[in-house]
């Protein structure tokens, strides 16, 4: 019996160090609280420029305005990965780089077509849920690269995601849906890659 024990336990420390090996150095805690706080402040904006989507006017500049918050946080966090690319990746994490982008291009490129789709369209109060629910995607194929409490937030998203596939158009272009949504989310997912690096420092 303590022969079994030990082997489950020998299984066990090796799954935790292969799972730290596989994971993606490259990401950015303050990256990802950067482009958190982007989101926050991306809400009020809203509330302030768009405070309701009605005409297809305000619709394009909804989507404008989530537009540059979205260029804004992927420039921060793509730039922080090529800084570490360039300056600390050793030649087995410059070919996990291609990797980690590749699982997570199907679900941008979904999430783009999807988007200027609804945009053409003018059922602007989709977007929210294809928003939430391709980026869940996206942190689901790169669980293997990512902390482990990042699964859970991508879970949060996916929910979220068909959530807002059957709320009232007034609640899903609110103001506060993705900025607090993606805000506190994106936090998170900082704060993990940032304990995670403090564990295995």
């Amino acid at each position: 019996m303590r022969d079994l024990e030990r082997a489950l336990a020998d299984i066990a420390e090796v799954r935790e160090r292969l799972g730290h090996v596989q994971r993606f150095k490259g990401y950015s805690g303050i990256a990802a609280i950067t482009s958190g706080a982007f989101a926050l402040a991306c809400g009020p904006l809203q509330a302030l420029l768009v405070p309701s989507v009605q005409t297809p006017h305000q619709g394009h500049l909804y989507f404008a305005l989530w537009f540059a918050c979205c260029a804004a946080s992927i420039l921060v966090n793509y730039g922080a990965i090529a800084h570490w690319y360039v300056n600390d990746a050793t030649a087995r994490e410059r070919w996990q780089t291609a990797t980690v982008g590749l699982s997570i291009l199907p679900a941008l490129v979904l999430g783009a077509m999807l988007s200027v789709a609804f945009l053409r369209a003018n059922l602007y109060a989709y977007l929210p849920a294809v928003w939430y629910g391709c980026y869940g995607v996206g942190l689901f194929a790169s669980r293997t690269t990512v902390p482990r409490a990042v699964v859970t937030i991508a879970a949060a998203f996916l929910i979220a995601g068909v959530v807002l596939l059957f709320v009232p158009p007034a609640i899903a272009l609110s103001w506060w849906v993705l900025s607090l949504g993606f805000g506190i989310g994106q936090m998170l997912i900082g704060l993990s890659v940032m304990r995670e690096r403090t564990v295995h420092a």
